[in-house]
């Protein structure tokens, strides 16, 4: 560990240190984030190479206060749960030893950041909050924190999903006893929430009068939603269906196939395998979440050639597009900055997704899906298939046209769409 009494930096760290344990003391800690150096290079081993940012919650568990620390790494997460002055030792480390390129402490009233330069040297800058719904909620009582603390269960809300189900406890959602754990809170509103978006497509599909049902989830992760979506058709819609995750993460799926055998679970299954070589024999559902890149493409292609009602895609990375944009006139100066360009290559790629679909036979709309605090990945594409076929020519002048506007030469859904004969060529 640096030893402050020669660090340059140690006033800003102290500074810091104090800043963070004020927000503990007066329960006006939102939520403290650590964001590592691109590429996420090892820097101590507490930490573990290719960490991209950890959050840090307080929380109350057993009566007893603690800091939660939800490690991100690119394919999966950890959670940590530790005392008060455990875990505050443990960041002070982190943060003397440069573990971090920048540290962000959020309260109601203000937004203190520490930030390394280049050169290593540490700065602290207060401000008020950036997100617009701390700054306009005012103070915050004992008793409201100690809600927040507690991860906001205690509020009557409506779910479609119950905390009492079995898949959640083996997830590590919930404790033994099922009450939620207080760092899992986000998690289960973004389960929740999945649910009431899926819920309502398939009550305007052709599949609302269905009995037999296959969705197939690809990407599936550790299956939080996949489980979701299988509990809820299977025991609270009474469904006959059948639920599929595909994940090429081979523990991953090991993991999921335990839980599936542990609870007996009929109609589910996971499965090792990519979707861009994956068929399955019949599908009513494609769900791909936080695919990359050109995997939502294949995704989508998967959905639409099999005949699939409902197609639901949170597109992660825009690659293929950003290479081959022009930057037209009169956008040249704006697209001149490259986070202006990625946010356009972005749009155009989700906006000819969404129109390519448009153009198979769906309603398609783009919308935010949930606001995650951590991920910005949220942004989701819900297709239902229409009962009458329509034209597709309007659309498809409008995707040329937009296509020779940027410069575009090659698009992957489109291509494969051609390939199959399910465009015109």
């Amino acid at each position: 560990m640096t030893d402050l009494s020669t660090d340059p930096n140690a006033p800003h760290l102290t500074r810091f240190d104090a800043l963070l344990r004020q927000a503990l003391a007066d329960q006006r800690l939102l939520k403290l984030m650590l964001v590592a150096y691109q590429g996420g290079q090892p820097v101590i081993d507490e930490i573990g190479a290719g960490v991209q940012r950890i959050m840090v919650r307080a929380v109350a568990l057993k009566g007893q206060p603690q800091l939660s620390f939800l490690l991100r790494y690119p394919t999966k997460d950890i959670t940590k749960n530790l005392p008060l002055a455990e875990g505050l030792a443990l960041i002070a480390g982190w943060l003397a030893a440069g573990a971090f390129r920048n540290a962000h402490l959020h309260t109601p009233s203000e937004e203190v950041q520490l930030a390394f330069s280049k050169k290593g040297k540490a700065s602290v800058r207060v401000g008020k909050p950036s997100n617009a719904e701390a700054a306009g909620r005012g103070p915050v009582s004992a008793e409201g924190m100690a809600e927040a603390l507690a991860g906001g269960h205690n509020r009557a809300k409506h779910r479609l999903l119950e905390l009492s189900r079995p898949f959640l406890h083996e997830l590590g959602v919930t404790d033994a006893s099922g009450q939620l754990i207080p760092a899992m809170s986000r998690k289960w509103k973004q389960i929740n929430k999945f649910i009431e978006v899926f819920a309502a497509a398939l009550a305007r599909s052709p599949l609302a009068e269905q009995e037999r049902i296959h969705v197939v989830d690809f990407g599936s992760g550790k299956g939080y939603l996949t489980f979701a979506i299988h509990d809820w058709l299977r025991h609270s819609m009474q469904r006959d269906a059948r639920v599929t995750g595909v994940e090429l993460r081979d523990d991953l799926v090991q993991l999921c196939q335990r839980v599936i055998g542990k609870l007996q679970l009929e109609g589910m299954d996971y499965e090792q395998g990519d979707v861009r070589d994956y068929h399955p024999a019949d599908l009513n559902v494609v769900i791909a979440l936080h695919a990359c890149d050109i995997a939502t493409d294949h995704a989508i292609h998967l959905g639409i050639r099999a005949g699939a009602e409902i197609i639901l895609c949170s597109p992660c990375c825009h690659k293929e597009v950003r290479p081959q944009l022009l930057s037209p006139h009169p956008l040249r100066p704006i697209l001149q900055h490259g986070i202006h360009l990625g946010q356009e290559a972005e749009m155009l790629t989700d906006g000819l997704r969404a129109l390519l679909l448009d153009a198979a036979g769906y309603d398609t709309q783009v919308f935010e899906f949930i606001s995650l605090e951590h991920t910005n990945k949220n942004k989701m594409i819900l297709a239902v298939k229409r009962a009458k076929a329509t034209s597709p020519e309007v659309v498809i002048r409008q995707i040329a046209d937009i296509k020779a506007f940027y410069g575009i030469q090659a698009q992957c859904l489109e291509t494969l769409l051609k390939a199959d004969g399910l465009l015109p060529a």
